[in-house]
């Protein structure tokens, strides 16, 4: 009889050990889910700004090859 309070020590700090973990994975849960929604942010930036420099890189004029050379025989 005397593991009886032994036991229900044990159980105390069993349950108290699992309460503190499920509030970690909690926490943890939640910095995932911002830490998935700013790499998503940050990609669709990235893709915009991919998209933009595309634009500006068919604007720019067509090399010339042959006006190149040309201006560095003269």
């Amino acid at each position: 009889m005397s593991r009886l309070p032994e036991l229900a020590e044990r159980i105390d700090r069993l349950v108290l050990r699992h309460e503190e973990l499920a509030r970690t994975n909690a926490l943890l849960t939640q910095q995932l889910q911002s830490v998935l929604a700013e790499r998503d942010n940050l990609r669709s930036r990235l893709a915009a700004a991919r998209a933009r420099v595309e634009i500006l890189l068919d604007r720019l004029p067509a090399d010339t090859p042959s006006a190149g050379k040309a201006g560095a025989a003269e």
